[in-house]
């Protein structure tokens, strides 16, 4: 039920808050996975997102929620790491204090959940063909530098336009194209090396 209009729009109702989040969420985590490396900073940068987008802007149109929520999300990745980067200068420096050598490196390339939707090949080897190769092209899509990762992912991955992504990553057009650009060719020649032409 709505009873304000925003711009032109009606409001969005509790239940098409709820619906959009259930409908982004997986594809928020996978993003956050992307950017971090770790699942638990994932969930809780696509869930501190969520409650931000609810708690700030659960009142605005349904048309403006995508939008909002890319540009929430993307600052709290870009907050995460700003905290990560503090705890890891504070945590080199006691470090040269201390002697504990308990704690072992972990391999920061984790491996991403396989929860894909199924596909629409016809034979299981084209099936088994189209996951390996999506799981090279998320490995390579995690190389990529930050920036290239957000623009290539917001147009590919959320299908964004060219507008809606420089709004959310605060940049011009002209630059989400470049990052989109370098990013395809990145990951064509990623691709090409291993023998996969795409």
């Amino acid at each position: 039920m709505t009873t304000r209009l925003s711009r032109g729009f009606p409001l969005a109702t509790a239940k098409q808050l709820s619906d959009f989040l259930v409908s982004t969420e997986k594809r928020a985590y996978k993003q956050a996975l992307f950017a971090t490396r770790d699942e638990d900073a994932a969930l809780d940068i696509v869930q501190d997102s969520m409650m931000k987008l609810a708690d700030r802007y659960g009142n605005r149109p349904e048309e403006e929620l995508p939008l909002l929520f890319q540009r929430i999300l993307q600052n709290c990745i870009r907050d995460h790491f700003r905290r990560s980067k503090v705890r890891n200068m504070w945590s080199t420096l006691l470090s040269a204090f201390g002697s504990n050598q308990d704690d072992e490196d972990r391999d920061p390339l984790e491996s991403i959940a396989d929860d894909r939707p199924s596909y629409l090949a016809k034979t299981p080897e084209e099936q088994l063909n189209q996951g390996q190769t999506l799981q090279i092209i998320e490995a390579e899509i995690s190389k990529l530098p930050a920036r290239q990762r957000e623009a290539f992912l917001m147009r590919y991955w959320e299908d964004m336009n060219v507008a809606e992504t420089a709004a959310a990553m605060g940049c011009s057009e002209g630059s989400v194209k470049t990052h989109c650009s370098r990013a395809t060719h990145a990951l064509a020649a990623a691709l090409e090396k291993r023998g996969i032409q795409p």
